[in-house]
């Protein structure tokens, strides 16, 4: 008997993740919130990095690419996302805001960066007359630098589309690669919730609508140190909330 309550009990705790990763409940929000913010960067600017482009250059071009992961103007980090941790309920999504498409045209991922909702498709489409190998990876801490998982990796060895169910459990983004082409690279931000603004060029972002409470909030950029801080939102008002990356 004894066994049989330990068995059980390790069941129960094992359910436990499983109940907390309910899916996000669309409602109606009353007198939210707004949340504001700048992101900005310290130090020096990490120069692009070059990739030699090693095979098929009648369609992928000659000579070298660079690949601009830290893109800085005038003081503000482009290409970031803020967005609200495990917010279980509140607005709906944006209606822009679902599955995400990328072009792999004159062997490039179009576009660099972008965001899609959570549990949504990723239609992969290939362009050039040669082979594509698109490969996404979950990045667990958020940053390509960190661990990451393989969602998806489909060969298309021709011009067509193929499509794929993301399904995102830890990380916050993918790092999305070619295994035929070691100079293709992007970003796919998946969002969990609503509750999330791409950086402007200004850089700044807004939230709106969030429903009054205290809140993790988390700073995503594909390519350093992720950072994260805590709000908290009152009804009908404004809280402000700054990164700063290195």
């Amino acid at each position: 008997m004894k066994k049989l309550i330990t068995a059980l009990s390790i069941a129960g705790l094992c359910a436990l993740p499983l109940a907390s990763q309910a899916a996000y409940k669309e409602g109606t929000v009353s007198n939210g919130g707004t949340i504001t913010g700048t992101i900005t960067f310290a130090g020096k600017d990490l120069a692009p990095k070059t990739y030699k482009i090693s095979k098929d250059n009648d369609v992928c071009g000659t000579g070298t690419r660079e690949i601009d992961y830290v893109r800085v103007e005038g003081g503000k980090l482009m290409d970031v996302v803020v967005y609200l941790d495990k917010v279980k309920s509140g607005k709906p999504f944006p209606a822009d805001v679902s599955d995400a498409t990328i072009d792999q045209q004159g062997c490039e991922f179009k576009p660099f960066m972008q965001v899609m909702r959570n549990n949504s498709k990723l239609n992969a489409v290939n362009k050039d007359p040669i082979l594509h190998n698109i490969h996404t990876y979950e990045l667990i801490r958020g940053d390509a630098k960190g661990p990451k998982k393989t969602i998806s990796n489909i060969s298309q060895p021709e011009p067509n589309t193929v499509t794929s169910t993301i399904k995102m459990k830890k990380g916050p983004a993918m790092k999305v690669e070619c295994d035929a082409h070691d100079f293709m690279h992007g970003f796919v931000f998946v969002a969990k919730n609503p509750y999330f603004a791409k950086v402007k060029a200004d850089g700044s972002f807004e939230i709106k609508d969030v429903p009054p409470g205290k809140y993790k909030i988390k700073a995503w950029h594909g390519f350093l140190k992720n950072q994260k801080g805590k709000v908290t939102v009152e009804a009908g008002g404004t809280a402000t909330v700054d990164f700063t990356f290195k």
